[in-house]
C-alpha cells in the first residue's frame, strides 16, 4: 500500500488476489511505534467502496473489473477508480498485482504443462 496525497496505490500478490477470487478478505497490518495497529482489508464488492472503523479501512475493489485483470495477467496495467471524498474531491486508487510475482507463476504453471 502507498498514499500519496490524494491517490492510494494498492498491490497485491497472486496469492492474495487467489484470497480475493475466493471470496476471502485480504488484510494489510501495520503495527506503529505508538502501539496502534492499523490494518487495511480488500474485499470484492458490486462497486467501489470505502469504510473505516477505527483503525480498520474496508476497501471494496469491483469483482468483475478485478476478475476481468485476473485473466490478463502478467500485465502492468492494473485497475483504477475514484472514490468521493466529503470536501468533493475524489480519492483516487490504483489497483494492481505484482507482475513480476505474476511473471513467475503464471509463466512457471505454463511450462509445467508443456512438460506433461
Amino acid at each position: 500500500m502507498q498514499l500519496e496525497a490524494q491517490t492510494l496505490r494498492l498491490r497485491v500478490d497472486e496469492a492474495e488476489l487467489a484470497q480475493l477470487l475466493s471470496g476471502s478478505v485480504t488484510e494489510n497490518r501495520t503495527q506503529l511505534p505508538d502501539g496502534r495497529t492499523e490494518i487495511q482489508q480488500l474485499q470484492l464488492a458490486a462497486s467501489p467502496h470505502w469504510q473505516r472503523n477505527d483503525a480498520t479501512w474496508l476497501i471494496g475493489l469491483p469483482e468483475w473489473e478485478v476478475r476481468a485483470l485476473s485473466e490478463r495477467l502478467p500485465s502492468r496495467e492494473g485497475l483504477q477508480f475514484d472514490l468521493p471524498t466529503p470536501s468533493g474531491g475524489t480519492l483516487q486508487v490504483l489497483f494492481d498485482v505484482d507482475v513480476r510475482d505474476s511473471t513467475r507463476r503464471r509463466m512457471h504453471k505454463s511450462s509445467e504443462g508443456d512438460a506433461s
